[in-house]
C-alpha cells in the first residue's frame, strides 16, 4: 500500500500519547504475551475512540469489543505479510487495549511504538479517509 496524506479531520484536536521505545520491546512484548498470534508493529499511529450512542455501544460491548480503531502512517513490520514496511494501515474494532500500548483486535496484536495521539471521529469519516 502507498502512503497515505492526512485528512484535515486528523489535524484537529489530539491528545499525545507515548508507545513502546523500540520494535525489538515490540516485539519482545507480543512474543512474550500473545505467542502464535499475528502481530503488526506500527509507529506514526492514531487511536480513534469512535463517537457512538449509547445503544451503539451496548451493542459493540454485545459482541467483545470496544468502539476504537487504530490506524498508522508506517508499518515497522508485519508477522503475516500482510503489510510491507512502510504501508499505512487500519485495523477492525479494538476488544483490548492493553497498558496504552498494545491493541488488540480478534486477528492481530498491533504493538504501538514511539509518539502518537488519541483523538474522537465518527465511524463514518474514519472509513471515508481510510
Amino acid at each position: 500500500m502507498a502512503s497515505v496524506e492526512e485528512p484535515d479531520f486528523m489535524k484537529g484536536p489530539r491528545t499525545p500519547l507515548e508507545g513502546l521505545s523500540s520494535s525489538s520491546e515490540a516485539r519482545a512484548l507480543v512474543s512474550q504475551r500473545f505467542p502464535g498470534k499475528p502481530y503488526c508493529l506500527i509507529t506514526d499511529w492514531t487511536i480513534f475512540r469512535i463517537d457512538v450512542t449509547p445503544d451503539e455501544l451496548a451493542k459493540v460491548h454485545a459482541v467483545g469489543q470496544l468502539p476504537m480503531i487504530v490506524f498508522a502512517h508506517n508499518v515497522v513490520e508485519d508477522s503475516q505479510g500482510r503489510f510491507q514496511q512502510g504501508d499505512w494501515v487500519r485495523s477492525s474494532m479494538c476488544t483490548n487495549f492493553n497498558d496504552g500500548v498494545v491493541f488488540e483486535t480478534r486477528n492481530t496484536i498491533y504493538a504501538l511504538i514511539g509518539p502518537g495521539h488519541e483523538q474522537p471521529a465518527s465511524l463514518k469519516t474514519i472509513f471515508s479517509f481510510f
